[in-house]
């Protein structure tokens, strides 16, 4: 199985605090991996330095490896902006830009000097029908964004990051916000996604990760307790802890 990234040693400081220690996993491109365990125990921490978003942090220090396409994503010559192409991220809450639906969409690409109004029309309509909001939206593509309901901005912001070409979808609890029903419709829709995108999500909801990821990793206070397959992980893990935090006798 083809790997999207490879962890080693990972650690990572604020200052003097250690947040994460001795990260090693690997990432199968293709397939949704899911980081689940107690609030601050690290998941969007390690999110976030799989596209270097930690680099904005103040005295913020990372020490081992993340190979992505075997090339080392924090050495000197990586070009941030386009890791951060390459691997996109859809954030808790929805947040389109105040714009119409279109312009949220065609935003990225014109940033990157498409001019082309016929591929730009072409990236749009892609992407919203990639993530199932096309047909909901086709009659009002130059409203405000700011119009649609919570689950369609979330699908919106799952398009504007689709319109970038990554190769890769960082989500960060992308349902929490959202009621049943919309949180239905984008589990469907990452379980469609990972056919084109390898995904990487965390929640707080181990049902969410049962049904929707192929992997998934436990952190508890800055650590990977366990990682594997699952149904494995789900049915027979191997770290008591693991099987606290999944029966909820954790703590």
């Amino acid at each position: 199985m083809d790997t999207c990234f490879n962890i080693k040693d990972l650690d990572l400081y604020y200052g003097d605090k250690q947040a994460l220690k001795k990260i090693s996993m690997d990432i199968y491109k293709n397939k949704v991996t899911a980081f689940i365990g107690p609030s601050g125990c690290g998941k969007s921490t390690f999110l976030r330095c799989l596209n270097r978003m930690n680099d904005l942090i103040e005295g913020c220090r990372i020490d081992g490896t993340i190979m992505n396409e075997g090339h080392d994503i924090y050495s000197k010559n990586q070009d941030i902006v386009d890791l951060r192409t390459r691997v996109g991220m859809v954030f808790q809450k929805p947040n389109p830009f105040p714009m119409s639906i279109y312009d949220n969409i065609a935003y990225g690409p014109r940033c990157q000097g498409l001019k082309d109004k016929k591929k730009l029309d072409e990236i749009v309509i892609t992407s919203l029908k990639q993530v199932a909001l096309y047909d909901e939206v086709a009659s009002r593509l130059h409203e405000s964004a700011m119009g649609l309901s919570g689950g369609q901005q979330q699908r919106l912001c799952i398009a504007r990051c689709i319109a970038m070409s990554p190769d890769v979808i960082l989500m960060d609890e992308p349902t929490s916000a959202l009621d049943p029903i919309s949180t239905s419709k984008i589990e469907d829709l990452i379980m469609e996604l990972k056919k084109d995108y390898t995904i990487i999500i965390v929640t707080h909801n181990m049902q969410q990760a049962a049904r929707i990821s192929d992997y998934t990793a436990f952190f508890l206070l800055g650590e990977v307790i366990e990682m594997t397959d699952t149904d494995t992980m789900f049915s027979n893990p191997k770290d008591k802890r693991t099987e606290n935090y999944i029966t909820g006798r954790f703590g």
